[in-house]
């Protein structure tokens, strides 16, 4: 686990959905522009399931630049210059907020002793970050993907904690096809040898193998078949030897496409670890904001007085603009201010993060 440059110590228990309590839980965050003398310009930006709080600076780890860098700053579409903009790394995580790779009471990580914990959870965590910081209500709550389920868990919630709610390429609940990817991914993780029952901590060794199977599965359903087509086809890689686009006639990675998915897997190794994984993916999987509230959607919204807007793109078959329409309908039945668009990309679920003028003209919009 890593060292952020700010932390919060949440001072009481963490009540969890499951029963039990979190103590002495840490949130790990940044901030970026000027908080207003009656602290009414927050923003708070919720990650996605492999984020983190460094929206908009560079990766301590990585070296790569700020994952929504290009939405979050002076003049861009969540404009620094006018908001004060928050991220903050989930419990459960391992980018410095409390998760399984901490340290418990005992001096020893916590490993699977950590408690499963759910989205709404994450944002209990999220709002007692926003009481140590003194905003009670944010501008705006925005997220995309998981931290699209954290907004609408902190609308549905906490509906006094924010006046503009930006949920993008999001769901209210996790869907058989997606509980299926990452039980996928969690099985890997678990087979691997070096999982040794999630305490793997100062050992030699970790998971890696099964962390990195586990990023290739979902980083699949992050794209397109349309994007993947584009990008790799059925292109051969060059050869070590310098043969170009040959068939080694073994099981290297001969397609482009096999190559990439190898990287994306290597990489994630290095910045995540493997037991935040799956209790993040849990998280995900029992999100059902229906179910929290008497199994009616629209319940959950009955309190909320903010203005809503959901975005979908037509290419993403993980969360699909249907998602986005059921929470939509939803808001409609509580006579919800509320506004919707599906834009057009061919890059899937990621589309959220890559570059698009009009989400760009969306998100300055609404949060204006």
């Amino acid at each position: 686990m890593i060292s952020a440059s700010k932390t919060y110590a949440i001072s009481q228990s963490l009540p969890l959905d499951s029963g039990q309590v979190l103590d002495g839980a840490r949130i790990a965050y940044e901030t970026y522009g000027e908080l207003n003398e009656d602290r009414s310009n927050a923003i708070l930006i919720c990650h996605a399931l492999t984020g983190d709080q460094y929206v908009a600076s560079t990766h301590p780890i990585t070296g790569k630049p700020g994952w929504w860098e290009r939405m979050v700053g002076p003049g861009k579409p969540i404009d620094t210059d006018r908001f004060h903009v928050i991220c903050a790394n989930v419990i459960g995580s391992c980018l410095g907020s409390t998760g399984p790779a901490s340290i418990a009471p005992d001096g020893k990580p916590y490993a699977m002793r950590f408690p499963v914990i759910t989205i709404r959870d994450m944002v209990r965590g999220l709002v007692a970050l926003l009481d140590g910081l003194e905003i009670e209500t944010l501008h705006a709550v925005v997220g995309g993907s998981m931290g699209g389920m954290q907004t609408l868990s902190l609308a549905a919630n906490w509906p006094e904690r924010a006046s503009r709610v930006l949920v993008l390429a999001s769901t209210a609940r996790h869907s058989a096809q997606n509980i299926a990817f990452h039980e996928l991914g969690r099985q890997a993780i678990m087979a691997d040898p070096n999982w040794c029952d999630g305490d793997y901590y100062g050992g030699d060794a970790k998971p890696d193998n099964g962390l990195a199977v586990a990023r290739m599965a979902a980083h699949i359903t992050y794209l397109s078949e349309e994007g993947l087509t584009e990008k790799f086809g059925r292109r051969l890689q060059d050869r070590p030897d310098g043969t170009k686009g040959a068939k080694s006639f073994g099981f290297e990675a001969d397609f482009q496409i096999e190559s990439y998915l190898r990287y994306q897997g290597s990489g994630f190794t290095q910045r995540f670890d493997a037991n935040s994984y799956l209790y993040i993916t849990r998280a995900m999987d029992y999100f059902d904001l229906a179910e929290e509230h008497g199994g009616k959607l629209a319940n959950a919204f009955a309190r909320s007085t903010a203005r809503f807007c959901l975005v979908s793109f037509d290419s993403d078959w993980l969360y699909p603009t249907s998602e986005s329409r059921h929470v939509v309908h939803a808001l409609n039945a509580t006579s919800a201010k509320v506004s919707f668009v599906e834009l057009s990309a061919n890059a899937g679920h990621d589309s959220f993060l890559l570059p698009h003028d009009q989400l760009d003209r969306v998100v300055r919009g609404f949060v204006e």
